[in-house]
């Protein structure tokens, strides 16, 4: 009986350590299936390109964008319907400020380089800024990559898996069930080597070009004179640059929500995995999608058939030039003159201005420069000029120009005429006040000077003297 019971018991025993056992297995295999919390991509690109706008559309909160400086950090939701699991995908948004490349030891260390993906943005409604933003920020990555001194092992497996990730991509119709029906095996399927131009520069990381506000393509059409062959040639560019580097290539807008979900799957299928089935896309200009290992130089020369007045193998900023920015206009500093000098400038505008009418006389300004008349004999200022029309006569309501009268003794009319003008002009004083009380006193000084005139008319030509008396009354 005994031997019995031990028996029993060392059954129970191994049941025990059996199910211990199948519970441990099943958690760790569960465990090993759950989508890992250490992942992240990067985020590089010129002030102004879009990065923080384009994240805050892939996060569905566009709502709520909020520009740091420097290096900001923030997360997708990343969710597996299969496995029923869920996990944040982190972001690393790096200032566009050259100077801030120093801070990307804090998003790619030598632990976490491994779990990084690398998305360089760049704007299309610039274009001209578009390959020289993937230059330096490619330089801006490399330099860091070599700053964290990894083992050469590690790096040399880091860049295998981009040129099997290169090597392995399928178009989406050959699909796993596919291959497993044709009863090809994944150790069976045969690897190609690659092409000369492919991968000539490759980093150990994955990389994603994203090209943003593709809606401004219109703009740069419209107000820049770029035709279908500008935005063939950019792209040619832009998919050499990838090749080189075994990059994927979007092109983006926000603004009208193009590419946004598709690229939202596919960094999740490039980092977690995930099931994405969409074929490249080559056919609208603004919303392209070339995956890493589906382009090749053959595919690329196809873009030179629809170049004209454009060579293939021009240099990019022959066509796409920068545009002159115009100088701002400085105004100049204007230094106000002293009062007296203005004033004597007004002076000598004054002099030289033509005859103004005064209370209904009219009488010419002043001229100092010049010497007066001078005196007659008998004490009248006479004047050389002579008027080529007839008499004028004054009545104290206004000046009257009339046509001259035969034998009305034009010589000492016109003597009296001058004297008339020089008495207005050579008073001593009373001038301002005459203005000022409305032109009583001139009209007065003419009342006078016309008894004058009519009395030198008089001595003159006794036989007129009746009409010139009713002229001026």
């Amino acid at each position: 009986m005994a031997d019995v019971d031990d028996r029993g018991s060392a059954g129970g025993e191994e049941e025990g350590k059996d199910l211990w056992s199948s519970i441990l297995s099943d958690v760790s295999s569960s465990a090993s299936r759950k989508l890992p919390s250490n992942k992240a991509i990067v985020l590089l690109g010129n002030d102004g390109s879009g990065k923080t706008t384009l994240i805050s559309k892939l996060r569905g909160k566009e709502d709520e964008i909020s520009k740091g400086h420097g290096l900001e950090y923030t997360y997708l939701d990343v969710h597996d319907e299969e496995r029923d699991d869920s996990t944040r995908l982190g972001v690393w948004i790096l200032d566009g400020d050259p100077l801030h490349k120093g801070l990307l030891q804090f998003a790619i260390t030598p632990k976490s380089i491994t779990n990084t993906l690398i998305v360089q943005v760049v704007d299309i409604s610039r274009p001209w800024t578009i390959m020289e933003s993937l230059h330096s920020w490619t330089e801006v990555l490399r330099e860091h990559i070599h700053s964290l001194k990894l083992p050469p092992k590690e790096l040399n497996e880091m860049e295998e898996r981009i040129v099997q990730q290169f090597q392995e991509y399928a178009e989406p119709d050959e699909t796993t069930e596919d291959r497993r029906r044709s009863g090809i095996k994944d150790e069976d399927k045969v690897l190609l080597p690659l092409d000369e131009n492919v991968l000539t520069d490759n980093l150990g990381l994955p990389m994603v070009v994203v090209v943003t506000k593709t809606d401004c393509m219109s703009a740069l059409e419209k107000d820049r004179d770029y035709r279908e062959e500008h935005f063939d040639f950019i792209q040619q560019h832009i998919r050499r640059h990838c090749l080189k580097y075994g990059a994927t290539l979007f092109y983006t807008s926000v603004k009208e929500n193009k590419n946004c979900t598709l690229l939202h799957r596919y960094l999740v299928h490039q980092i977690y995995g995930l099931p994405f089935n969409s074929p490249a896309l080559v056919v609208d200009k603004d919303s392209v999608f070339i995956p890493a290992g589906w382009d090749s130089v053959k595919k690329i020369n196809i873009l030179s058939e629809h170049l004209k007045n454009i060579q293939a193998d021009d240099a990019f900023d022959d066509h796409i030039v920068k545009p002159q920015l115009r100088k701002p206009i400085q105004d100049k500093e204007v230094t106000a003159e002293d009062e007296q000098t203005f004033l004597a400038k007004q002076q000598q505008l004054l002099q030289k201005m033509p005859a103004t009418v005064s209370s209904g006389i009219a009488r010419p300004q002043p001229d100092i420069s010049k010497p007066r008349a001078p005196a007659s004999p008998s004490g009248r200022i006479t004047s050389d000029r002579r008027p080529s029309g007839g008499a004028i006569s004054a009545s104290p309501r206004g000046a009257k120009v009339e046509g001259g009268k035969p034998g009305a003794g034009a010589g000492t009319s016109e003597g009296v005429l001058a004297n008339f003008f020089n008495s207005l002009l050579n008073k001593k004083s009373g001038t301002g006040a005459a203005m000022g009380r409305g032109g009583t006193a001139v009209r007065s000084d003419a009342a006078a000077e016309l008894d004058r005139m009519n009395r030198a008319k008089k001595m003159v030509s006794p036989g007129n003297a009746a009409n010139d008396t009713t002229e001026s009354s």
